[in-house]
This record gives structure tokens, sequence and C-alpha cells, in this order.
């Protein structure tokens, strides 16, 4: 996992791009760098350890640049060293490309890359997409310098390059040759773009431009954008324009702030007592003594529990051990079987097809490659496979815009804002409240409990925050 940003627009992109590096810094830490535009020159700095050292290194000199990306990198392909942070570059130290992600194929388009004269400086994964982008220049004769007018060439050459990639990652190309644009491409990897005035973002994560603006394009698998002062344009693959509606973030800039703790691990563990009434007041209705009236208030169709025999649940990490206190909570409030599965496993070794069952996807970001995978899989076989067998897909979730919102039709958002430690804390606990809220639907619909014993379950749930509050409160003293 790493963290990419890019920006274009009338700011100068150095601080743009540290900044935001540093809320996405959580993805990675073995090494950082940025890579700019000036005076046609591509001006590249990286450096090995955290952050602080690359920012060292950058205050030496003044660069004015407005157009540029970055990079902090967890090391997956060569170790954790300067030659091998990005961005990379090709031989001619036209093009720079920041990756977060996995090119599997690397090795073989590395080696026809090098039969080809090019040489390699890294031992990275990423450094074969500069070079096939140069490819795509030297091939077509296009020289430095010439005239390209408005033709989206620098477009064209990564989308070109692109489509010889296999894995899943998102891409933030600029070219000193094309000054004033940004390629963005995603394929199984976070990325959004953001709009600003008269300047445009693209991030792994919305923390690292969330203090810039609240206007966000998450990008689709498949789509490459197009970022210049004047505005996005986005295509897919096959290089068809697409047609994009752009979201509104409710979260507020201070989110991202440390606000007085020492980290924000700190800061997200004291969280918990408001987040966890966000879920109360979101998921209980507050009627009281009103037997007619639900006190489950989740928005679920009826028809996603008709007939309902059996629950499976995908989910990775943190994700998974919350699934498994759900699958506690459902079975024993509703007497519905339910299985938890490791999606990486699940996404080759599918559980075998069973009717009239729900499968649920449990990912903080939304953006969790092995879960949405999972329910792709999930979602493909059982289509054409009768009502019995139908695919039936929610989503348990702190992103609701994520990907995970676009690919299922059920949503329980966990209102736990914008997580920005590594370790899941505040996360955790939302969605434990998300599946005491589902697993108390069920129960109401399936009449597996009394209503008394409802009330008296939902009524301890409000003792939560006071308890925690407690705790933290403890700990100071």
């Amino acid at each position: 996992m790493c963290g990419i940003i890019g920006y274009v627009g009338t700011q100068a992109a150095t601080e743009v791009l540290l900044s935001g590096l540093e809320k996405l810094e959580y993805r990675g830490y073995d090494s950082a760098g940025i890579a700019t535009i000036w005076e046609g020159e591509l001006n590249c700095i990286r450096a090995k350890g955290k952050l602080h050292k690359l920012r060292s290194k950058i205050e030496k000199s003044e660069n004015p640049s407005p157009i540029g990306i970055g990079h902090t990198r967890w090391a997956t392909h060569g170790k954790p060293d300067e030659h091998n942070a990005h961005p990379h570059m090709d031989m001619t130290k036209r093009i720079a490309v920041v990756q977060n992600g996995i090119i599997e194929n690397y090795r073989e388009l590395r080696e026809q890359l090098k039969a080809q004269g090019n040489e390699f400086i890294s031992e990275t994964d990423t450094e074969v997409v500069p070079h096939l982008i140069a490819q795509f220049f030297k091939e077509e004769n296009i020289l430095a310098g010439d005239d390209k007018g408005s033709d989206n060439v620098l477009l064209e050459a990564v989308l070109r390059a692109t489509n010889k990639l296999q894995g899943a990652f998102a891409l933030a190309v600029i070219c000193a040759d094309y000054p004033y644009e940004l390629i963005a491409i995603r394929q199984q990897a976070p990325l959004v773009i953001g709009f600003g005035q008269g300047e445009f973002f693209c991030a792994s994560d919305t923390p690292a431009i969330i203090s810039h603006t609240r206007a966000v394009l998450p990008l689709e698998n498949g789509e490459i954008a197009r970022l210049t002062p004047l505005g996005v344009e986005v295509y897919n693959f096959a290089g068809a324009r697409q047609r994009k509606q752009l979201k509104i973030l409710k979260f507020s800039p201070t989110v991202v702030e440390k606000q007085g703790f020492k980290h924000f691990m700190l800061k997200e563990i004291y969280e918990q007592p408001q987040v966890v009434r966000a879920c109360l007041d979101a998921y209980f209705n507050s009627e009281e003594n009103n037997k007619t009236v639900s006190p489950i208030n989740l928005d679920l169709s009826g028809d996603l529990y008709k007939d309902l025999e059996q629950i499976q649940i995908v989910a990775c990490g943190t994700s998974w051990h919350a699934a498994l206190v759900g699958k506690y909570l459902i079975e024993q409030l509703s007497n519905i079987p339910t299985q938890v599965y490791y999606a990486s496993e699940f996404r080759y070794a599918p559980a075998p097809m069973t009717a009239n069952t729900l499968t649920i996807g449990v990912t903080q970001s939304g953006e969790t490659a092995d879960t949405l995978a999972a329910l792709s899989i999930e979602k493909e076989r059982r289509q054409g496979k009768g009502i019995k067998y139908q695919a039936r897909l929610m989503g348990i979730t702190n992103r609701p815009e994520s990907t995970l919102g676009y690919m299922v039709p059920h949503i329980i958002n966990t209102l736990a804002g914008i997580e920005i430690g590594v370790a899941a804390t505040k996360t955790f606990t939302a969605q434990l409240m998300a599946f005491y809220a589902l697993a108390l639907d069920l129960a109401t619909r399936q009449q597996t409990i009394p209503f008394n014993r409802l009330e008296e379950i939902i009524d301890s749930l409000h003792n939560i925050p006071g308890e925690i509050e407690s705790s933290l409160e403890n700990q100071k003293n």
C-alpha cells in the first residue's frame, strides 16, 4: 500500500504535494518523493525514510512549479532505498510516474524494454511504466518541442502503456513536454479526483486534498483522467469520453488535523464515544414504548431479507475480526446461519453456492481490493441461476462514496469519519455497532427475540459511550 498525489493549478505544487503526502503517510513511510516541471525540465527529489527527510531536501531549493506528483512508499518490489523511491522516470528524464499497487507482468515488460535498449536503475515494478510511455513517443517519432496543438498525445501515450499492464494499480503521470497536463489512471486501486477553483488534484485518499476542496470524483476501474488548469476529462481504457457526476464530501478539513493529540491513533481512540453516539442516533428510532414502530432504522429493503436462509461475510484484516463478532450476533439473535470468509481466499476459492443467501462485504475504506473482487465474483456467478440464487449484496463501510457504494445496492454507513491512524480504533467500534443494528433488525423481522429483550439490548447499547468515556478518563489519571 502506497500513497500518491498529483496537482495542477495556480499554486506552487511543492507545498501542496508535501502537505498531501503528510495526510497519506499512513499508507507508507519507507521513502517518499515528488516530481515537478519548471522551465521545461523535470525536477525529481526523493528521499529514503519518513517524509520529514524529503521535506528537508526540498527546502534547500526554490521551485514555483504549478504542477507535480508525489508519492509515499511502502516497499513491495525492491528494498526501501532512494533509488527505489518514486517518482520513476524514463531514460531521457522527461516522463515521471508514481504508482500505488502492483504491476503483475512487470518482469516480462522489463525484459522486453531492456531488449529495446532501455536501462533500469531500480528494482521496482513501477519503472517499466515511464519506459513504456517513452517507447510510444519514440515509435511515433514525436520530438520534444514539436507543435502538438490540442491533441491528447500524452493521454494517448499513457493509455497505450496502461493497456499493456496487468495487475491492480493507480498511476499519476507528468511529462516535461506537456507542462500543463497531469494524467491519472485507476485499475483496481483507489484514486479520487479533486476539483478546486482553477486547480485540480488526484490522490489515493480524500484526506490528502480535503483542505483544498470537498468536490470530488472517485475514478472507477478502467478509467483515465486528463487534468489541466482548464478542467478534467475522463475516458475509459478504450478511449471513449465518460460523463461523470461530482460528489460533495461532508467531512470538514478539521477532521484531518490532530487537534492537540500526539498522533492520529490517539485522537481516533478518543473519538469513539461520539462515533458510537452517531451510530445510535442513526440506527435506532427514538420512539419509546411503541411496539408498532420498529426500533431499528437501517433503511434496508424487505426483499433483501425475504426467505433468507444464510448469510456469508467477506472481509480482510480488522474488518474480518469485526465480522467474526457480527457472525456471533447474527446467529445468536436471529438464528440465521452465518459464515465469515477471508476475502483474499474467497475471490479465488468461493464457498459452495447456496440459495437465499445474503453476502456482506465489510471494508472501512470501501476500496479493499480483495473484498471488492469477492463481491464481484459472487455477483457474476449467481447471474442467471434463478430467483433463489440471485445475488443479494450489502456493504458495511465508513465511506459510502467509495467503490463499494457503487458496487452494492445496500449500504450500512458506519459514520466514523475519516480514519488516518494505521491501526483501526473508532472504525472497528463503528463496525461492531453496525453489526449490532443489523443483527437486531434481522431478529425483529424474523421475530426471534421478544420486544422487551430487544429494548433491553438497545438500552444497554446507549450506555456504551459513557462507559468508553469513563475508561478513557481513567487512562488520563
